[in-house]
């Protein structure tokens, strides 16, 4: 498998330049300036190449821009509200665009409002270490007594909200405005900053959407893209839900291998793919990830590997971001059938045999407490969770 690093462009704390030393072979990076629903010039991707290829100090990198992460996909779009045909033909201009400069694989996601929610971003461990934490209490805590989402009380199970109300009680204001600032992130490097009043504004947004309506949207913007991504050589490949169940009332389309299936047969086409999150489809007790890439690695063009220690059992409570091989996802079933599936698309003769891959999140360690990188995203967290995946794929191989 091809070792890559995401990187968030010369104002990241953790270099291109500590990426190589790291080991990686490509940089996943997108432009993060450039609002959702806009089009990404020529210019613009090839000036981030050459920040990718020379470094933020003007040395040679050796490294180059393997994956788009992201081309974000509009609000507007996913609500087919406002503009939303404009976003989708700026999105297919992008495509040209990229295609011109030379990339191949595209990541996206089809996630309500947030890309990824989280309650604590440094939850302190026994080691010293920090690690990032989702625990549905405190979730609760925000949806039920900082947002006040109406009916939020009716969508947690009794004891939830029971102790939700006891820790309410006990929190101080900082308390409850971290908490909300951590859930409020989004997706690191997005451009919007979200707020809890923003977030009420764009909850309103999807009143009348559900599900299987979210679903339908999905694969009219699919139908619209993905054959212009075919003609140009590209491969989409959408994120799951980060977690892979419903927050706040929103739909969610992108959470089980189901609903993977279901989006590659709605949209039958090389250019309709995957990206395998191993930390966000294992942060539920009902997934089978070695039988996933074993059914649907064929649509697997990009991997992300992370471990999680889920809190509880049956209902889905909480997660640790764990290490690399230390959490309930089983790396070494999962790299093996990684592996294989590279082997099978060598026999069968596709180019695209390799399959790209980063290690996704990282703890907090040693001098990475100090350098204030994006959570999640330290040097020394990455860098030994790389080590651990390069490891795994040697001894298997």
């Amino acid at each position: 498998m091809r070792e890559t690093w995401r990187w968030f462009g010369p104002g990241d704390k953790v270099s291109v330049n500590d990426a190589r030393q790291a080991g990686a072979q490509g940089i996943v990076c997108s432009l993060y300036h450039v609002p959702p629903g806009e089009v990404w010039s020529r210019d613009e991707i090839a000036k981030r190449q050459a920040e990718v290829g020379t470094g933020p100090d003007s040395r040679s990198t050796g490294l180059v821009w393997d994956v788009i992460e992201s081309l974000p996909v509009s609000e507007a779009i996913k609500t087919q509200s406002g503009d939303w045909s404009g976003h989708v033909a700026n999105w297919k201009a992008s495509l040209d665009n990229i295609a011109a400069c030379g990339l191949e694989v595209v990541c996206y996601n089809f996630m309500p409002i947030l890309d990824w929610t989280r309650t604590d971003h440094r939850h302190v461990l026994p080691h010293g270490g920090t690690a990032m934490v989702f625990d549905l209490v405190n979730f609760a805590v925000f949806d039920i007594h900082i947002l006040r989402r109406a009916g939020a009380g009716a969508a947690f199970p009794a004891e939830i909200v029971e102790e939700a109300n006891r820790r309410a009680a006990a929190m101080s204001d900082a308390e409850k405005s971290a908490l909300a600032d951590a859930i409020v992130a989004g997706l690191a490097g997005a451009v919007e900053s979200w707020t809890v009043e923003t977030l009420r504004a764009q909850l309103e947004r999807y009143a009348s959407i559900d599900t299987e309506m979210l679903r339908r949207h999905h694969y009219d913007f699919l139908e619209e893209v993905v054959p212009h991504a075919e003609k140009l050589g590209l491969r989409l490949c959408c994120h799951p839900d980060d977690p892979p169940f419903s927050l706040m009332g929103l739909p969610k389309v992108m959470s089980t291998e189901d609903d993977y299936r279901r989006m590659v047969e709605a949209v039958d086409s090389p250019a309709n793919g995957i990206t395998f999150c191993t930390g966000s489809l294992g942060s539920r007790d009902d997934v089978d990830l070695p039988g996933f890439v074993d059914r649907l690695g064929p649509k697997i063009a990009f991997a992300h590997l992370r471990n999680v220690t889920l809190h509880h059992r049956g209902v889905p409570t909480g997660f640790l971001e764990d290490d690399h091989l230390g959490g309930d996802v089983d790396m070494v079933a999962v790299v093996g059938a990684l592996l294989r599936e590279q082997e099978r698309r060598v026999a069968s003769g596709r180019s695209d045999w390799q399959i790209p891959f980063r290690p996704d999140h990282g703890q907090d360690l040693l001098d990475d407490l100090h350098r204030g990188a994006r959570a999640g995203y330290p040097a020394i967290g990455r860098l030994k969770g790389l080590a651990e995946i390069r490891g795994v794929m040697h001894a298997l191989a």
